[in-house]
């Protein structure tokens, strides 16, 4: 009998260390979860109260709106977050207006070609015409994770790659959805920029995006999302 009784008791007593091990790391997510809610609540929670999440607001109002609940310590930018109807969707778009990112573009030759060799990569965007392709096509193990091995699709191999240049340092970019997902993550500029110059952006966006966009938010720094008329 009292053996028994103490291998009831042995089996109840890792019973309740389980129960209270599981209970405690329960308690720990919870005061984790409640201490990051905790931490962005203050500021942002007295800023969110300012948006109408069920509003649609126009491209002036929803700017305005983004400059206002921007509190970041530094200037913030203001980026569209945009949902397409399909992954893989591109657009190229030509802002009126500096987004405050300037852009470095070359164009593939045999002495730049060295420099990636030698592991020296100082450029943004890369432009090649067809006939530098095969050359280039070594250094793909380089170049493709970091996005920037020339591609037909986006236009970064062309028989003009001088023009591309041109039309890309002036503000054209070419803008893809995320490799899973139909979303875009655009900057459109700096939180201190004019409203009309944001506002002349935004259209442009949204023009350049025509039909192939369902829905549109912006977004300052540490912001709350706007919600952005389409038309």
């Amino acid at each position: 009998m009292g053996t028994k009784r103490n291998v009831d008791m042995s089996d109840n007593t890792d019973t309740i260390k389980v129960v209270e091990s599981e209970g405690t790391q329960e308690e720990q997510t919870t005061e984790k979860k409640a201490k990051k809610e905790h931490k962005r609540s203050k500021k942002y929670a007295s800023v969110r109260s300012l948006v109408d999440k069920t509003k649609l607001y126009d491209a002036f109002a929803a700017v305005e709106l983004v400059k206002k609940l921007s509190y970041s310590k530094f200037v913030g930018t203001v980026t569209a977050d945009v949902v397409v109807k399909d992954i893989g969707t591109q657009v190229d778009v030509a802002f009126p207006h500096s987004t405050g990112k300037v852009l470095r573009v070359v164009i593939a030759t045999d002495e730049l070609l060295k420099d990636i060799e030698a592991g020296k990569i100082e450029f943004d965007i890369l432009l090649s015409q067809p006939a530098m392709v095969p050359k280039l096509a070594k250094f793909a193990r380089i170049l493709g994770p970091k996005g920037l091995m020339p591609n037909p699709k986006n236009g970064t191999i062309t028989p003009n790659p001088e023009l591309r240049k041109k039309e890309l340092e002036s503000g054209k970019v070419t803008f893809k959805t995320e490799k899973k997902q139909a979303v875009m993550h655009i900057t459109l500029g700096k939180a201190s920029m004019e409203t009309k110059d944001l506002v002349e952006n935004v259209h442009t966006l949204i023009e350049a995006l025509g039909l192939k966009a369902s829905k549109l938010t912006l977004t300052s720094t540490m912001s709350p999302a706007v919600k952005v008329k389409l038309s």
